[in-house]
Protein backbone atom coordinates (compact mmCIF):
# COMPACT_ATOMS: atom_id res chain seq x y z
CA UNK A 1 0.00 0.00 0.00
CA UNK A 2 1.08 3.49 -1.11
CA UNK A 3 1.19 6.74 0.97
CA UNK A 4 -2.03 7.56 -0.15
CA UNK A 5 -3.81 5.36 1.03
CA UNK A 6 -3.92 3.02 -2.56
CA UNK A 7 -4.04 -0.81 -2.81
CA UNK A 8 -1.05 -1.90 -5.62
CA UNK A 9 -1.75 -5.65 -5.25
CA UNK A 10 0.45 -8.08 -5.37
CA UNK A 11 4.15 -7.62 -6.43
CA UNK A 12 5.49 -9.69 -9.54
CA UNK A 13 7.36 -11.90 -7.34
CA UNK A 14 4.18 -12.49 -5.09
CA UNK A 15 1.74 -13.70 -8.53
CA UNK A 16 4.88 -15.94 -10.08
CA UNK A 17 4.38 -17.84 -6.27
CA UNK A 18 0.86 -17.94 -6.39
CA UNK A 19 0.73 -19.24 -10.20
CA UNK A 20 3.55 -22.36 -8.90
CA UNK A 21 1.88 -22.58 -5.45
CA UNK A 22 -1.62 -23.17 -7.68
CA UNK A 23 0.12 -25.02 -10.54
CA UNK A 24 1.58 -27.53 -8.45
CA UNK A 25 -1.28 -28.30 -6.95
CA UNK A 26 -2.62 -28.65 -10.61
CA UNK A 27 -0.34 -31.32 -11.11
CA UNK A 28 -0.21 -33.34 -8.56
CA UNK A 29 -4.13 -34.00 -8.91
CA UNK A 30 -3.92 -34.16 -12.64
CA UNK A 31 -1.03 -37.02 -12.14
CA UNK A 32 -3.60 -38.28 -9.28
CA UNK A 33 -6.44 -38.34 -12.13
CA UNK A 34 -4.54 -40.09 -14.64
CA UNK A 35 -3.64 -42.77 -12.20
CA UNK A 36 -7.02 -43.35 -11.96
CA UNK A 37 -7.99 -43.33 -14.99
CA UNK A 38 -4.95 -46.24 -15.49
CA UNK A 39 -6.25 -48.55 -12.53
CA UNK A 40 -9.81 -48.35 -13.85
CA UNK A 41 -9.11 -49.19 -17.48
CA UNK A 42 -7.14 -52.08 -16.30
CA UNK A 43 -10.06 -52.44 -13.92
CA UNK A 44 -12.61 -52.94 -16.90
CA UNK A 45 -10.13 -54.81 -18.96
CA UNK A 46 -9.96 -57.52 -16.09
CA UNK A 47 -13.77 -57.36 -15.53
CA UNK A 48 -14.27 -60.69 -17.20
CA UNK A 49 -11.65 -62.51 -15.01
CA UNK A 50 -12.69 -60.57 -11.79
CA UNK A 51 -16.70 -62.11 -12.52
CA UNK A 52 -15.51 -65.07 -12.91
CA UNK A 53 -13.02 -65.23 -9.65
CA UNK A 54 -16.33 -63.44 -8.18
CA UNK A 55 -18.52 -66.31 -9.58
CA UNK A 56 -16.42 -68.80 -7.90
CA UNK A 57 -16.00 -67.28 -4.55
CA UNK A 58 -19.17 -65.77 -3.84
CA UNK A 59 -21.40 -68.44 -5.60
CA UNK A 60 -23.34 -68.76 -9.02
CA UNK A 61 -25.84 -65.61 -9.17
CA UNK A 62 -29.12 -67.25 -7.67
CA UNK A 63 -33.27 -66.15 -9.03
CA UNK A 64 -34.05 -63.07 -7.26
CA UNK A 65 -37.00 -63.53 -5.17
CA UNK A 66 -39.28 -61.21 -7.74
CA UNK A 67 -40.43 -61.90 -10.97
CA UNK A 68 -41.13 -59.96 -14.08
CA UNK A 69 -44.10 -59.06 -15.75
CA UNK A 70 -43.54 -61.44 -18.28
CA UNK A 71 -43.77 -63.98 -15.82
CA UNK A 72 -39.83 -64.55 -16.14
CA UNK A 73 -37.63 -64.89 -13.42
CA UNK A 74 -35.34 -62.02 -12.64
CA UNK A 75 -31.84 -62.84 -11.48
CA UNK A 76 -29.67 -60.78 -9.34
CA UNK A 77 -26.76 -58.87 -10.28
CA UNK A 78 -23.53 -60.03 -8.84
CA UNK A 79 -23.01 -56.64 -6.70
CA UNK A 80 -26.43 -58.31 -5.39
CA UNK A 81 -25.78 -61.99 -4.59
CA UNK A 82 -27.98 -63.79 -2.45
CA UNK A 83 -25.35 -66.58 -1.52
CA UNK A 84 -23.55 -65.24 2.09
CA UNK A 85 -20.16 -63.86 1.50
CA UNK A 86 -16.86 -65.47 2.68
CA UNK A 87 -16.20 -65.72 6.56
CA UNK A 88 -13.08 -64.31 5.86
CA UNK A 89 -13.72 -61.37 3.30
CA UNK A 90 -16.50 -60.09 5.88
CA UNK A 91 -13.56 -60.52 8.84
CA UNK A 92 -11.45 -58.13 7.09
CA UNK A 93 -14.25 -55.67 6.63
CA UNK A 94 -14.56 -55.71 10.05
CA UNK A 95 -10.90 -55.28 10.57
CA UNK A 96 -10.30 -52.43 8.37
CA UNK A 97 -12.74 -50.14 10.14
CA UNK A 98 -12.21 -51.25 13.65
CA UNK A 99 -9.89 -49.33 15.85
CA UNK A 100 -7.20 -51.41 16.19
CA UNK A 101 -6.53 -51.80 12.60
CA UNK A 102 -3.80 -48.94 13.07
CA UNK A 103 -2.19 -50.25 15.69
CA UNK A 104 -1.70 -53.83 14.53
CA UNK A 105 -0.85 -52.58 11.04
CA UNK A 106 1.80 -50.16 12.13
CA UNK A 107 3.09 -52.92 14.82
CA UNK A 108 3.38 -55.28 11.70
CA UNK A 109 5.60 -52.67 9.51
CA UNK A 110 8.20 -52.24 12.28
CA UNK A 111 8.16 -55.93 12.68
CA UNK A 112 8.74 -56.22 8.84
CA UNK A 113 11.61 -53.14 8.80
CA UNK A 114 13.41 -54.97 11.49
CA UNK A 115 13.30 -58.41 9.61
CA UNK A 116 14.92 -56.60 6.84
CA UNK A 117 18.25 -55.94 8.79
CA UNK A 118 18.53 -59.76 9.77
CA UNK A 119 19.78 -61.26 6.36
CA UNK A 120 22.80 -58.51 6.54
CA UNK A 121 23.26 -59.06 10.27
CA UNK A 122 22.32 -55.78 11.47
CA UNK A 123 21.05 -56.10 14.72
CA UNK A 124 18.15 -54.35 15.79
CA UNK A 125 19.20 -52.08 18.47
CA UNK A 126 21.35 -50.09 16.02
CA UNK A 127 21.96 -46.85 13.87
CA UNK A 128 19.53 -48.61 11.34
CA UNK A 129 17.29 -50.85 14.06
CA UNK A 130 16.70 -47.17 14.99
CA UNK A 131 16.00 -45.43 11.51
CA UNK A 132 13.52 -48.03 10.47
CA UNK A 133 11.59 -48.28 13.46
CA UNK A 134 11.11 -43.97 13.68
CA UNK A 135 10.62 -44.46 10.35
CA UNK A 136 7.52 -47.05 10.54
CA UNK A 137 6.52 -47.27 14.63
CA UNK A 138 4.70 -43.62 14.43
CA UNK A 139 1.75 -44.56 11.82
CA UNK A 140 0.86 -46.95 14.59
CA UNK A 141 -0.88 -43.19 15.69
CA UNK A 142 -2.01 -42.25 12.36
CA UNK A 143 -6.01 -42.49 12.42
CA UNK A 144 -5.61 -39.74 15.25
CA UNK A 145 -2.80 -37.72 14.78
CA UNK A 146 -1.71 -37.86 10.93
CA UNK A 147 0.03 -34.51 10.81
CA UNK A 148 2.49 -35.00 13.44
CA UNK A 149 2.77 -38.48 13.05
CA UNK A 150 3.66 -37.76 9.31
CA UNK A 151 6.32 -34.93 10.10
CA UNK A 152 7.77 -37.79 12.42
CA UNK A 153 8.24 -40.83 10.25
CA UNK A 154 8.78 -38.84 7.16
CA UNK A 155 11.81 -36.93 8.83
CA UNK A 156 12.97 -39.90 10.05
CA UNK A 157 12.83 -41.78 6.29
CA UNK A 158 14.45 -38.48 5.13
CA UNK A 159 17.35 -38.53 7.84
CA UNK A 160 18.25 -42.41 7.47
CA UNK A 161 18.74 -41.83 3.77
CA UNK A 162 21.09 -38.63 4.31
CA UNK A 163 22.85 -40.51 6.96
CA UNK A 164 23.95 -43.10 4.04
CA UNK A 165 21.56 -45.58 5.20
CA UNK A 166 20.76 -48.08 2.35
CA UNK A 167 16.93 -48.39 1.01
CA UNK A 168 14.73 -50.90 2.10
CA UNK A 169 11.45 -52.04 0.93
CA UNK A 170 9.32 -51.81 4.09
CA UNK A 171 10.43 -48.21 4.61
CA UNK A 172 9.88 -46.66 1.54
CA UNK A 173 6.36 -48.44 1.59
CA UNK A 174 6.08 -46.82 4.93
CA UNK A 175 7.12 -43.22 3.22
CA UNK A 176 4.53 -43.84 0.21
CA UNK A 177 2.03 -44.47 2.10
CA UNK A 178 2.26 -41.63 4.53
CA UNK A 179 2.03 -39.37 1.39
CA UNK A 180 -0.31 -41.00 0.10
CA UNK A 181 -2.74 -40.46 3.47
CA UNK A 182 -1.19 -36.63 3.77
CA UNK A 183 -2.67 -36.36 0.15
CA UNK A 184 -6.13 -38.13 0.87
CA UNK A 185 -6.56 -35.82 4.06
CA UNK A 186 -5.06 -32.50 3.40
CA UNK A 187 -6.36 -29.82 1.13
CA UNK A 188 -5.51 -29.07 -3.21
CA UNK A 189 -3.19 -26.15 -1.68
CA UNK A 190 -1.46 -27.92 0.99
CA UNK A 191 -1.24 -31.34 -1.43
CA UNK A 192 0.49 -29.11 -3.76
CA UNK A 193 3.03 -27.31 -1.07
CA UNK A 194 3.43 -30.99 0.25
CA UNK A 195 4.31 -32.54 -3.48
CA UNK A 196 6.94 -28.82 -3.54
CA UNK A 197 8.53 -29.63 -0.22
CA UNK A 198 8.88 -33.75 -1.22
CA UNK A 199 10.79 -33.08 -4.53
CA UNK A 200 12.87 -30.71 -2.92
CA UNK A 201 13.99 -33.09 -0.61
CA UNK A 202 14.37 -36.30 -2.80
CA UNK A 203 16.78 -33.17 -5.08
CA UNK A 204 18.70 -32.64 -1.80
CA UNK A 205 19.35 -36.52 -0.94
CA UNK A 206 20.50 -36.86 -4.80
CA UNK A 207 22.61 -34.27 -4.58
CA UNK A 208 24.23 -35.03 -1.05
CA UNK A 209 24.40 -38.60 -0.48
CA UNK A 210 24.19 -41.28 -2.25
CA UNK A 211 21.40 -43.60 -0.67
CA UNK A 212 19.26 -42.76 -3.56
CA UNK A 213 21.98 -43.68 -6.30
CA UNK A 214 20.73 -47.15 -7.57
CA UNK A 215 17.20 -45.53 -8.62
CA UNK A 216 16.60 -43.06 -11.27
CA UNK A 217 15.80 -39.79 -10.05
CA UNK A 218 12.75 -39.38 -12.41
CA UNK A 219 11.05 -42.72 -10.94
CA UNK A 220 11.82 -41.51 -7.24
CA UNK A 221 10.16 -37.93 -8.06
CA UNK A 222 7.28 -39.58 -9.85
CA UNK A 223 6.83 -42.11 -7.47
CA UNK A 224 6.18 -39.38 -4.37
CA UNK A 225 4.58 -37.23 -6.99
CA UNK A 226 1.93 -40.40 -7.81
CA UNK A 227 1.58 -41.11 -4.27
CA UNK A 228 0.38 -37.67 -3.11
CA UNK A 229 -1.84 -37.46 -6.46
CA UNK A 230 -3.78 -41.11 -5.73
CA UNK A 231 -4.35 -39.66 -2.32
CA UNK A 232 -5.81 -36.20 -3.49
CA UNK A 233 -7.33 -38.13 -6.55
CA UNK A 234 -9.20 -40.31 -3.29
CA UNK A 235 -10.21 -37.55 -1.55
CA UNK A 236 -11.87 -35.47 -4.40
CA UNK A 237 -13.76 -38.79 -5.43
CA UNK A 238 -14.97 -39.50 -1.20
CA UNK A 239 -16.13 -36.09 -1.36
CA UNK A 240 -17.94 -36.70 -4.34
CA UNK A 241 -19.61 -40.00 -2.70
CA UNK A 242 -20.52 -38.26 0.14
CA UNK A 243 -22.18 -34.97 -1.47
CA UNK A 244 -24.34 -37.02 -3.89
CA UNK A 245 -25.32 -39.29 -0.96
CA UNK A 246 -25.97 -36.54 0.88
CA UNK A 247 -28.02 -34.58 -2.47
CA UNK A 248 -29.76 -38.36 -3.03
CA UNK A 249 -31.00 -38.89 0.85
CA UNK A 250 -32.34 -34.70 0.66
CA UNK A 251 -34.33 -35.86 -2.82
CA UNK A 252 -35.61 -39.19 -1.21
CA UNK A 253 -36.86 -37.32 2.00
CA UNK A 254 -38.12 -35.03 -0.61
CA UNK A 255 -40.00 -37.04 -2.56
CA UNK A 256 -41.03 -39.20 0.58
CA UNK A 257 -42.62 -35.55 1.90
CA UNK A 258 -44.25 -35.29 -1.18
CA UNK A 259 -45.71 -38.65 -1.82
CA UNK A 260 -47.24 -38.57 1.63
CA UNK A 261 -48.94 -34.70 0.50
CA UNK A 262 -50.10 -36.49 -2.55
CA UNK A 263 -51.82 -39.58 -0.87
CA UNK A 264 -53.33 -37.11 1.82
CA UNK A 265 -54.83 -34.92 -1.19
CA UNK A 266 -55.70 -37.96 -2.83
CA UNK A 267 -57.70 -39.36 -0.06
CA UNK A 268 -58.91 -35.88 0.80
CA UNK A 269 -60.28 -35.60 -2.51
CA UNK A 270 -61.88 -39.26 -2.63
CA UNK A 271 -63.66 -38.32 0.85
CA UNK A 272 -65.14 -35.18 -0.67
CA UNK A 273 -66.34 -37.35 -3.62
CA UNK A 274 -67.81 -39.97 -1.28
CA UNK A 275 -69.50 -36.99 0.74
CA UNK A 276 -70.58 -35.84 -2.83
CA UNK A 277 -72.68 -39.01 -3.58
CA UNK A 278 -73.77 -40.18 0.25
CA UNK A 279 -75.54 -36.24 -0.24
CA UNK A 280 -78.13 -37.49 -2.88
CA UNK A 281 -79.11 -40.44 -0.56
CA UNK A 282 -79.28 -38.59 2.56
CA UNK A 283 -80.87 -35.87 1.41
CA UNK A 284 -83.71 -38.26 -0.33
CA UNK A 285 -84.53 -39.90 2.79
CA UNK A 286 -84.60 -35.88 4.60
CA UNK A 287 -86.78 -35.18 1.74
CA UNK A 288 -89.50 -37.92 2.88
CA UNK A 289 -89.37 -37.34 6.51
CA UNK A 290 -90.09 -33.83 5.42
CA UNK A 291 -92.79 -34.43 3.06
CA UNK A 292 -94.60 -37.36 5.52
CA UNK A 293 -93.84 -34.66 8.92
CA UNK A 294 -95.63 -32.07 6.15
CA UNK A 295 -98.75 -34.07 4.90
CA UNK A 296 -99.27 -36.38 8.64
CA UNK A 297 -101.75 -33.52 9.84
CA UNK A 298 -104.00 -33.69 6.90
CA UNK A 299 -103.55 -37.82 6.48
CA UNK A 300 -104.57 -38.94 10.35
CA UNK A 301 -107.71 -38.17 11.92
CA UNK A 302 -107.92 -36.67 15.82
CA UNK A 303 -104.29 -35.40 15.88
CA UNK A 304 -104.30 -33.15 19.08
CA UNK A 305 -102.74 -29.84 18.66
CA UNK A 306 -99.56 -30.61 19.78
CA UNK A 307 -99.05 -33.46 17.73
CA UNK A 308 -99.75 -31.12 14.86
CA UNK A 309 -97.09 -28.73 16.34
CA UNK A 310 -94.90 -31.39 16.82
CA UNK A 311 -95.45 -32.59 13.09
CA UNK A 312 -95.09 -29.14 11.46
CA UNK A 313 -91.70 -28.59 13.77
CA UNK A 314 -90.14 -32.09 12.07
CA UNK A 315 -91.06 -30.55 8.60
CA UNK A 316 -89.14 -27.56 9.30
CA UNK A 317 -86.61 -28.95 10.92
CA UNK A 318 -85.92 -31.26 7.93
CA UNK A 319 -86.19 -28.40 5.42
CA UNK A 320 -83.67 -26.59 7.20
CA UNK A 321 -81.22 -30.03 7.73
CA UNK A 322 -81.66 -30.09 3.41
CA UNK A 323 -80.17 -26.73 3.21
CA UNK A 324 -77.60 -26.77 5.65
CA UNK A 325 -76.58 -30.10 3.27
CA UNK A 326 -77.11 -28.42 0.48
CA UNK A 327 -74.37 -25.19 1.72
CA UNK A 328 -72.30 -28.10 2.88
CA UNK A 329 -72.19 -29.52 -0.64
CA UNK A 330 -71.42 -26.41 -1.98
CA UNK A 331 -68.34 -26.02 -0.14
CA UNK A 332 -66.85 -29.74 -0.99
CA UNK A 333 -67.74 -28.95 -4.92
CA UNK A 334 -65.82 -26.10 -4.61
CA UNK A 335 -62.94 -28.07 -2.97
CA UNK A 336 -62.66 -30.67 -5.17
CA UNK A 337 -62.95 -28.30 -8.41
CA UNK A 338 -66.57 -30.61 -9.88
CA UNK A 339 -69.45 -29.60 -10.87
CA UNK A 340 -72.57 -31.22 -9.64
CA UNK A 341 -73.76 -34.67 -10.81
CA UNK A 342 -76.97 -34.87 -12.01
CA UNK A 343 -77.35 -39.03 -12.42
CA UNK A 344 -78.88 -40.55 -9.70
CA UNK A 345 -76.61 -42.71 -7.66
CA UNK A 346 -76.19 -46.33 -8.56
CA UNK A 347 -77.00 -49.32 -6.57
CA UNK A 348 -76.46 -53.06 -6.44
CA UNK A 349 -79.26 -53.81 -9.69
CA UNK A 350 -77.04 -51.93 -12.04
CA UNK A 351 -74.13 -54.06 -11.76
CA UNK A 352 -75.22 -56.61 -14.86
CA UNK A 353 -74.65 -53.01 -17.02
CA UNK A 354 -71.75 -52.26 -15.46
CA UNK A 355 -70.53 -56.01 -16.24
CA UNK A 356 -71.37 -55.17 -19.79
CA UNK A 357 -69.70 -52.00 -20.08
CA UNK A 358 -66.81 -53.16 -18.95
CA UNK A 359 -66.75 -55.89 -21.68
CA UNK A 360 -68.06 -52.87 -24.62
CA UNK A 361 -64.90 -51.05 -22.84
CA UNK A 362 -62.42 -53.62 -24.16
CA UNK A 363 -62.26 -55.60 -21.07
CA UNK A 364 -61.79 -59.55 -21.14
CA UNK A 365 -64.85 -61.85 -20.14
CA UNK A 366 -66.30 -60.75 -17.21
CA UNK A 367 -68.76 -63.22 -14.47
CA UNK A 368 -71.13 -61.91 -12.01
CA UNK A 369 -71.56 -64.63 -9.16
CA UNK A 370 -74.40 -63.59 -5.85
CA UNK A 371 -74.37 -66.04 -3.21
CA UNK A 372 -76.27 -65.93 -0.84
CA UNK A 373 -80.05 -64.79 0.25
CA UNK A 374 -79.93 -60.70 -1.73
CA UNK A 375 -81.65 -58.59 0.69
CA UNK A 376 -82.71 -54.71 0.99
CA UNK A 377 -79.93 -52.54 2.17
CA UNK A 378 -79.24 -49.08 2.91
CA UNK A 379 -78.50 -47.27 -0.28
CA UNK A 380 -74.77 -46.45 1.47
CA UNK A 381 -73.89 -50.06 1.18
CA UNK A 382 -74.90 -50.61 -2.42
CA UNK A 383 -73.53 -47.68 -3.16
CA UNK A 384 -69.92 -48.37 -1.63
CA UNK A 385 -70.37 -52.16 -3.21
CA UNK A 386 -70.60 -50.63 -6.87
CA UNK A 387 -68.33 -48.24 -6.56
CA UNK A 388 -65.71 -50.71 -5.18
CA UNK A 389 -66.86 -53.54 -8.14
CA UNK A 390 -66.24 -50.43 -10.58
CA UNK A 391 -62.98 -49.25 -9.30
CA UNK A 392 -61.49 -52.89 -9.69
CA UNK A 393 -63.15 -53.14 -13.33
CA UNK A 394 -61.34 -50.08 -14.23
CA UNK A 395 -57.94 -51.22 -12.58
CA UNK A 396 -58.17 -54.74 -14.50
CA UNK A 397 -58.72 -53.15 -17.95
CA UNK A 398 -55.84 -50.54 -17.42
CA UNK A 399 -53.39 -52.91 -16.16
CA UNK A 400 -54.55 -56.43 -17.37
CA UNK A 401 -56.62 -55.59 -20.57
CA UNK A 402 -58.09 -58.27 -21.85
CA UNK A 403 -57.97 -60.64 -18.59
CA UNK A 404 -61.02 -62.20 -17.42
CA UNK A 405 -62.48 -60.66 -14.08
CA UNK A 406 -64.70 -62.50 -11.87
CA UNK A 407 -67.02 -60.50 -9.54
CA UNK A 408 -68.87 -62.22 -6.66
CA UNK A 409 -71.13 -61.14 -4.26
CA UNK A 410 -71.69 -62.57 -1.29
CA UNK A 411 -74.82 -61.97 1.64
CA UNK A 412 -73.40 -62.90 4.78
CA UNK A 413 -75.34 -62.59 8.22
CA UNK A 414 -74.16 -59.27 8.91
CA UNK A 415 -72.28 -58.46 6.08
CA UNK A 416 -71.47 -57.90 2.10
CA UNK A 417 -68.28 -59.38 0.90
CA UNK A 418 -66.98 -58.17 -2.25
CA UNK A 419 -64.99 -59.97 -4.24
CA UNK A 420 -63.17 -58.95 -7.65
CA UNK A 421 -60.04 -61.30 -9.52
CA UNK A 422 -58.64 -60.59 -13.06
CA UNK A 423 -56.67 -63.61 -14.34
CA UNK A 424 -53.80 -60.85 -15.73
CA UNK A 425 -50.61 -59.96 -14.23
CA UNK A 426 -50.25 -60.33 -10.95
CA UNK A 427 -46.64 -58.84 -10.73
CA UNK A 428 -46.67 -54.99 -9.24
CA UNK A 429 -47.06 -52.14 -12.01
CA UNK A 430 -44.78 -48.96 -11.85
CA UNK A 431 -46.28 -46.29 -11.46
CA UNK A 432 -44.90 -43.02 -12.81
CA UNK A 433 -48.16 -40.10 -12.92
CA UNK A 434 -47.89 -39.17 -9.03
CA UNK A 435 -51.62 -38.86 -9.22
CA UNK A 436 -52.27 -42.67 -9.71
CA UNK A 437 -49.72 -43.37 -6.92
CA UNK A 438 -52.90 -44.42 -4.67
CA UNK A 439 -53.94 -46.85 -7.53
CA UNK A 440 -55.68 -45.44 -10.57
CA UNK A 441 -59.07 -43.92 -11.44
CA UNK A 442 -62.21 -45.90 -11.67
CA UNK A 443 -64.20 -42.63 -12.51
CA UNK A 444 -64.92 -39.09 -12.09
CA UNK A 445 -62.43 -38.03 -9.40
CA UNK A 446 -61.77 -41.12 -8.14
CA UNK A 447 -58.59 -42.73 -6.91
CA UNK A 448 -58.65 -46.58 -7.16
CA UNK A 449 -57.53 -47.85 -3.85
CA UNK A 450 -57.13 -44.81 -1.96
CA UNK A 451 -60.69 -44.93 -2.67
CA UNK A 452 -62.24 -48.47 -2.40
CA UNK A 453 -60.38 -48.13 0.92
CA UNK A 454 -62.00 -45.34 2.03
CA UNK A 455 -65.37 -46.57 1.49
CA UNK A 456 -65.31 -49.91 3.67
CA UNK A 457 -63.89 -47.51 6.52
CA UNK A 458 -66.59 -45.20 5.97
CA UNK A 459 -69.04 -48.33 6.72
CA UNK A 460 -66.74 -50.10 9.77
CA UNK A 461 -65.82 -52.80 7.09
CA UNK A 462 -62.52 -54.53 6.00
CA UNK A 463 -60.58 -53.85 2.33
CA UNK A 464 -57.66 -56.00 1.16
CA UNK A 465 -56.08 -56.16 -2.18
CA UNK A 466 -52.81 -57.32 -3.55
CA UNK A 467 -51.74 -60.23 -6.02
CA UNK A 468 -53.63 -63.09 -5.52
CA UNK A 469 -52.69 -66.84 -4.75
CA UNK A 470 -54.14 -68.32 -7.76
CA UNK A 471 -52.27 -65.77 -10.28
CA UNK A 472 -53.94 -61.97 -11.57
CA UNK A 473 -54.80 -59.41 -9.25
CA UNK A 474 -57.48 -59.72 -6.33
CA UNK A 475 -59.60 -56.87 -4.63
CA UNK A 476 -61.85 -57.60 -1.24
CA UNK A 477 -63.52 -55.95 0.49
CA UNK A 478 -66.32 -56.51 3.77
CA UNK A 479 -69.44 -54.03 4.10
CA UNK A 480 -71.22 -54.42 7.50
CA UNK A 481 -75.23 -54.01 7.18
CA UNK A 482 -74.68 -51.69 9.88
CA UNK A 483 -71.41 -49.89 10.83
CA UNK A 484 -68.81 -51.35 13.42
CA UNK A 485 -66.75 -48.79 15.82
CA UNK A 486 -63.46 -49.69 14.01
CA UNK A 487 -61.30 -47.55 14.16
CA UNK A 488 -59.18 -46.83 11.06
CA UNK A 489 -55.57 -48.82 11.83
CA UNK A 490 -58.42 -52.09 12.03
CA UNK A 491 -58.82 -51.98 8.76
CA UNK A 492 -56.68 -53.80 6.05
CA UNK A 493 -53.93 -51.13 4.62
CA UNK A 494 -54.19 -50.23 0.87
CA UNK A 495 -50.60 -51.81 -0.65
CA UNK A 496 -47.72 -49.23 -0.76
CA UNK A 497 -47.38 -47.71 -4.11
CA UNK A 498 -44.99 -50.57 -5.08
CA UNK A 499 -47.76 -52.85 -5.44
CA UNK A 500 -50.95 -50.46 -6.57
CA UNK A 501 -52.75 -51.17 -9.84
Amino acid sequence: MTRDGTDQGPSFGEEIAQHAWRLSGRVVAGLGQLLLWVITGIGRALRPVALRLGAKVYGPPRPHPGAGHDGRTRVAPVGAQTTPMPGWSAAWREFAASWYFAPLTGVALVIAALAELAPQGTPPISVAGGFAVASTLPLVWRREFLRPVAAVALSAFAAGLLSGQELRFTTVFAALYTLYALGRHLPRQSAGALAVGTLATIGVIYLAAGSLDEVPWPATMVAALAAIGLGDARRVKESAERTEAEAEERNNETLTRLTAVQREQAVMRERARIARELHDVVAHSVSMIAVQAETAPYTLQDLSPQAREGYVEIARTAREALVEMRRLLGVLRADAGTGPESAPQPRLDRLPDLIDQHRGAGGGDARLEVRGDPRDLSATVELSAYRIVQEALTNARRHAPGADVRVELAFLNDRLAVRVRDTGASAPTMVLDPSQAAGGSGGPGGHGLVGMQERATMLGGRFSAGPATEGGFMVEAELPFVREETSRSDAHPVPPPGHDR
